[in-house]
């Protein structure tokens, strides 16, 4: 038995509606949590008092509605698009371990995000950055991932194998070309790079908020589709087509889906690690594999997973800030490990 079909015959696979309810109550105390803790403490009834127009005071609406509201939504956002991509790569490779890095969308943006840092000053006035930084990103993203997928296209077929190879392959040559940049850029520019490279939604904003925002409800337009689809996909390819899936189509697709909602949220956060491969996995051990259930439940614990990471890197050495990607990984690295542990039985029958 793979550890796939272990997880979802395991006891711990509970009824979706108990599920889904439990994850909505995690979504909303994170919600409140992250509007409520910061330099300025408020109670959670100030937080919802300010949110239905009855402030207490005026400076509660201008730290609930225009600090930390954006920053829990943009947060929410990124999660929520982690996990949904997740979930779809790991349908789409069939394999429970696979994560949306594995096609290049993150190398890609990060590749554009630094050449944009390294060469404002040179071709790019300093005034563009802010502009440039994430189109750059998002743009750098995209044009990976449509190279990945013409290597893997092969007689008008595409090659999943392939596309994990090619995907490893630019990964390669993106870190590469990151490292030569980093190699050319100065103190200030370099303490950018790295920053910008493990993450922060310390920038958020309403206009980041609604421009990433569409790239995240792609995802969810094409959720019962999906669903169903990789559903057939993990039955196999041949499979799936006797069922009456176009299965080109549903790996265009996926691969489209993926690059749009990593690389919208690559874009305005930077590159956040592990929530992709962890949530869905996690979520798959608690439901079990069919994508119906998996996908709506690893974007809403995605996101409630970000927005309290974000709240734990924001105040845990105040008045500094924590990179978020660097503690989305030393959280999710270990639970991972453990997860693994767990199941080496499986892996050794």
């Amino acid at each position: 038995m793979s550890v796939l079909e272990a997880s979802a015959s395991t006891p711990l696979r509970l009824r979706f509606p108990l599920l889904l309810g439990a994850a909505l109550a995690l979504l909303a105390v994170a919600m409140i949590a992250g509007m409520s803790i910061g330099a300025v403490k408020l109670s959670p009834g100030e937080v919802l008092a300010t949110l239905f127009g009855q402030a207490a005071e005026s400076r509660h609406e201008t730290i609930v509605l225009y600090l930390r509201l954006p920053r829990v939504l943009l947060a929410g956002l990124v999660g929520a698009a982690l996990g949904v991509s997740g979930g779809i790569m790991q349908g789409l490779f069939r394999n429970p371990l696979a994560d949306p890095s594995l096609i290049g969308v993150s190398a890609g943006a990060t590749v554009a995000a630094a050449s944009v840092i390294v060469l404002t000053g040179w071709i790019f006035p300093p005034a563009w950055q802010p502009v440039l930084l994430p189109l750059g990103a998002f743009g750098g993203g995209l044009l990976v991932i449509a190279m990945i997928y013409r290597v893997a296209l092969v007689n008008g077929t595409t090659v999943v194998p392939m596309l994990l190879l090619a995907g490893i392959a630019f990964n390669a040559i993106a870190l590469a070309l990151t490292g030569f940049l980093i190699f050319l850029a100065n103190d200030a520019q370099l303490r950018d790079i790295s920053f910008w490279t493990f993450g922060s939604v310390g920038g958020a904003r309403w206009q980041t908020v609604m421009m990433l925002a569409p790239f995240v409800i792609l995802p969810f337009i094409a959720l019962p589709w999906f669903a169903r689809a990789l559903d057939a996909l993990n039955l196999g390819e041949r499979e799936a087509g006797h069922l009456g899936f176009r299965v080109e189509r549903v790996k265009r697709l996926a691969c489209l889906c993926t690059a749009l909602a990593v690389g919208g949220a690559v874009a305005v956060s930077g590159t956040v690690g592990f929530v992709g491969l962890l949530v869905p996995h996690v979520v798959r051990l608690l439901a079990g594999p069919q994508h119906g259930r998996l996908l709506p439940l690893a974007a809403i614990l995605g996101a409630a997973l970000l927005i309290g990471a974000d709240l734990v890197a924001r105040t845990i050495v105040a008045p500094a800030e924590l990179p978020l990607g660097l503690l989305t990984c030393l959280i999710g690295a270990p639970v991972f490990l453990s997860l693994l542990w767990r199941a080496r039985g499986e892996f050794a029958a």
